[in-house]
């Protein structure tokens, strides 16, 4: 009887043996798909390096630093669906240091949302290890048709990408899912910082609660007004234009510019609405005294410059105002100045409905 259950026990382990071996060799490999071929969202335009927002050779009199914030891929995404139980990802960014206000998923990292019963969710990230990453986002997901839209770093500038799918499945592009174009020209909080990852930045918020084509041109503490910056934005093609710019210039430069600057645009667009939106009130402002000053400041200029406009005769030209879009409790930011998840997630609930409520207006929806 000892021998018998010996001889069980080994045939047993055997077995295990043989039935591993064979889960280990069926292990499916993973097959990686050059994203170039699939529809990126968010372009203003098109542009000789694919993932930069806009082609600044053609705008020599802007400053460098804008040129150089312009090479990041902020507010894109690449749109596509997929058969495959994982996705996964390759990608290289440049070796400019992290930032000590941004994740590193939000600076360099990617996002992906899946779309489930009409609504885009998210289903994971890609976290960065280096210049160059390989991350498995999500996986163990069932084998159906899956629409899928992966947001790109923020504060980096994508030089490749690479969507890995399970040997056998599919990946094919999806066609614009987004309707009308509306172009945000911004600060460094409409560039996203500081979101936790790419796609919690307000507009890409507010892309997909409203299906709108929201396009960032955030340019992080550089959306100053300037004459250059003025005819970049005028001529690029947009249903609506979102000028959210008034946390950078002082409020002198603002009393100087932003007439200029709406008009500029207007002249290109003749009927577009116009939507001025005021600077956030700055959680840092709750005691430093001087910033809140400052935000109050260039709040009463942006307001005076809006009448100005009004009142010499200009048409379809709107004003936001900033009392609720961070909420009160002082929880909405990671510095004081830049909107936490939290805070963008605010920012999206003010600013949608007013947004929405001004383009349906003009059958913008």
């Amino acid at each position: 009887m000892k021998k018998n259950h010996f001889f069980s026990k080994l045939l047993f382990i055997a077995f295990l043996v043989i039935t591993l071996s064979n889960v280990y060799a069926q292990k499916i490999n993973t097959v990686f798909h050059n994203a170039d071929n699939l529809f990126l969202y968010g372009k203003t335009k098109p542009t000789a390096t694919r993932y930069h927002r806009i082609d600044t050779a053609t705008y020599n009199d802007l400053p460098n630093a804008v040129k150089k914030l312009l090479t990041h891929s902020a507010g894109m995404a690449v749109v596509f669906k997929t058969n495959s139980k994982s996705i996964s990802a390759k990608w290289c960014v440049t070796n400019a240091k992290a930032a000590n206000n941004l994740t590193p998923i939000a600076q360099k990292g990617l996002d992906l949302y899946i779309k489930t019963n009409g609504k885009w969710e998210f289903a994971g990230v890609g976290r960065p290890s280096n210049v160059c990453s390989e991350y498995n986002i999500v996986k163990n997901m069932d084998n159906g048709e899956k629409e899928c839209m992966l947001f790109l770093p923020l504060y980096d500038e994508l030089k490749s990408l690479e969507i890995g799918i399970d040997e056998g499945s599919t990946i094919t592009s999806l066609d614009n899912p987004f309707r009308k174009r509306i172009l945000i020209y911004g600060s460094s909080i409409v560039h996203g910082a500081s979101a936790g990852r790419p796609g919690m930045a307000y507009p890409a918020i507010l892309a997909r609660k409203t299906g709108l084509y929201f396009m960032n041109l955030g340019i992080s503490g550089n959306a100053k007004m300037e004459k250059a910056a003025a005819r970049m934005v005028s001529e690029i093609t947009a249903d609506a234009f979102v000028l959210d710019c008034v946390p950078n210039p002082t409020p002198q430069q603002i009393k100087e510019r932003a007439e200029y600057f709406v008009k500029t645009v207007r002249e290109k667009h003749p009927k577009a609405p116009i939507i001025l939106v005021q600077s956030i009130i700055r959680e840092q402002g709750n005691f430093d005294l001087e910033v809140r000053d400052r935000v109050k400041k260039q709040n009463e200029e942006i307001t005076a410059a809006f009448n100005r406009l009004k009142a010499a005769g200009m048409k379809d030209i709107y004003l936001i105002t900033a009392e609720k879009l961070l909420g009160n409790d002082g929880d909405s930011s990671t510095d004081g100045t830049h909107p936490n998840d939290l805070g963008f997630y605010r920012m999206a609930e003010e600013l949608g409905p007013q947004i929405t409520k001004i383009l349906s207006s003009y059958n913008i929806h």
